[in-house]
Protein backbone atom coordinates (compact mmCIF):
# COMPACT_ATOMS: atom_id res chain seq x y z
CA UNK A 1 0.00 0.00 0.00
CA UNK A 2 1.18 3.70 -0.79
CA UNK A 3 0.41 6.53 0.98
CA UNK A 4 1.03 9.86 0.09
CA UNK A 5 0.21 13.23 1.53
CA UNK A 6 -0.34 16.17 -1.26
CA UNK A 7 1.31 18.70 -0.37
CA UNK A 8 -0.90 21.73 0.03
CA UNK A 9 -0.12 26.01 0.18
CA UNK A 10 -3.18 26.70 2.17
CA UNK A 11 -4.64 29.01 -0.44
CA UNK A 12 -6.28 28.54 -4.01
CA UNK A 13 -4.04 26.85 -5.75
CA UNK A 14 -3.56 24.39 -9.28
CA UNK A 15 -1.28 22.15 -9.69
CA UNK A 16 -0.56 19.15 -11.96
CA UNK A 17 0.24 15.55 -10.20
CA UNK A 18 0.71 11.80 -10.84
CA UNK A 19 -1.59 9.47 -8.91
CA UNK A 20 -1.59 5.58 -9.71
CA UNK A 21 0.14 6.61 -12.83
CA UNK A 22 -2.45 9.05 -14.16
CA UNK A 23 -1.46 12.76 -14.74
CA UNK A 24 -3.70 15.10 -13.32
CA UNK A 25 -4.78 18.91 -12.51
CA UNK A 26 -6.09 19.47 -8.98
CA UNK A 27 -7.80 23.11 -8.28
CA UNK A 28 -8.43 24.00 -4.60
CA UNK A 29 -10.41 26.70 -3.79
CA UNK A 30 -12.15 27.93 -0.63
CA UNK A 31 -15.51 28.69 -1.50
CA UNK A 32 -17.14 30.85 1.69
CA UNK A 33 -20.70 31.39 0.36
CA UNK A 34 -22.88 29.13 2.47
CA UNK A 35 -20.12 26.86 4.29
CA UNK A 36 -18.89 25.10 1.19
CA UNK A 37 -15.11 25.10 2.48
CA UNK A 38 -13.07 23.96 0.67
CA UNK A 39 -13.78 22.29 -2.53
CA UNK A 40 -11.71 19.99 -5.41
CA UNK A 41 -11.34 20.20 -9.11
CA UNK A 42 -10.28 17.08 -10.83
CA UNK A 43 -8.95 17.52 -14.75
CA UNK A 44 -7.18 15.26 -16.88
CA UNK A 45 -3.86 17.16 -17.56
CA UNK A 46 -2.97 15.75 -20.77
CA UNK A 47 -6.60 16.33 -22.33
CA UNK A 48 -7.21 19.40 -19.95
CA UNK A 49 -10.92 18.40 -19.89
CA UNK A 50 -11.85 18.50 -16.43
CA UNK A 51 -13.22 15.11 -15.26
CA UNK A 52 -15.06 16.01 -11.73
CA UNK A 53 -15.91 20.17 -10.17
CA UNK A 54 -16.36 20.87 -6.54
CA UNK A 55 -15.54 18.07 -4.47
CA UNK A 56 -16.08 19.24 -0.75
CA UNK A 57 -12.76 17.84 1.52
CA UNK A 58 -14.88 15.83 3.92
CA UNK A 59 -13.04 14.10 6.80
CA UNK A 60 -13.98 10.35 7.04
CA UNK A 61 -14.50 9.31 3.63
CA UNK A 62 -12.75 8.68 0.32
CA UNK A 63 -13.66 11.37 -1.67
CA UNK A 64 -13.51 9.90 -5.00
CA UNK A 65 -15.92 6.89 -4.00
CA UNK A 66 -18.84 7.96 -5.80
CA UNK A 67 -16.16 8.71 -9.19
CA UNK A 68 -14.80 5.38 -9.50
CA UNK A 69 -16.73 5.54 -13.26
CA UNK A 70 -13.53 8.07 -13.76
CA UNK A 71 -10.70 5.21 -13.66
CA UNK A 72 -8.88 6.91 -10.99
CA UNK A 73 -6.64 4.13 -9.41
CA UNK A 74 -6.87 5.22 -5.45
CA UNK A 75 -8.58 7.50 -3.22
CA UNK A 76 -8.35 10.68 -1.59
CA UNK A 77 -9.03 11.47 1.73
CA UNK A 78 -8.80 14.29 3.94
CA UNK A 79 -7.48 14.45 7.97
CA UNK A 80 -6.85 17.20 10.44
CA UNK A 81 -4.26 16.38 13.24
CA UNK A 82 -5.42 15.94 16.52
CA UNK A 83 -9.13 15.74 15.50
CA UNK A 84 -9.15 13.32 12.35
CA UNK A 85 -12.61 14.11 11.59
CA UNK A 86 -12.89 17.88 12.03
CA UNK A 87 -13.52 19.88 8.97
CA UNK A 88 -11.14 21.87 7.33
CA UNK A 89 -10.97 25.55 7.89
CA UNK A 90 -9.14 28.38 5.71
CA UNK A 91 -6.71 29.12 8.40
CA UNK A 92 -5.35 25.38 9.09
CA UNK A 93 -5.53 23.68 5.13
CA UNK A 94 -2.08 22.42 4.36
CA UNK A 95 -0.70 23.13 7.93
CA UNK A 96 -3.38 20.86 10.36
CA UNK A 97 -5.98 19.72 7.84
CA UNK A 98 -3.90 17.21 5.42
CA UNK A 99 -5.41 15.70 2.03
CA UNK A 100 -3.67 11.88 0.94
CA UNK A 101 -4.13 9.82 -1.81
CA UNK A 102 -4.04 6.08 -1.12
CA UNK A 103 -3.75 3.30 -3.51
CA UNK A 104 -5.56 1.39 -1.26
CA UNK A 105 -9.41 1.38 -2.13
CA UNK A 106 -11.78 0.70 0.78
Amino acid sequence: MQVLEIPLSGRAERFGITLGGLALTLTLAWRNTGGAGWVLDLADTVSGLPMVRGIPLVTGLDLLEQHRHLGIPGGLFCLTDGDPLAVPTYANMGTASHLFWSDLRP
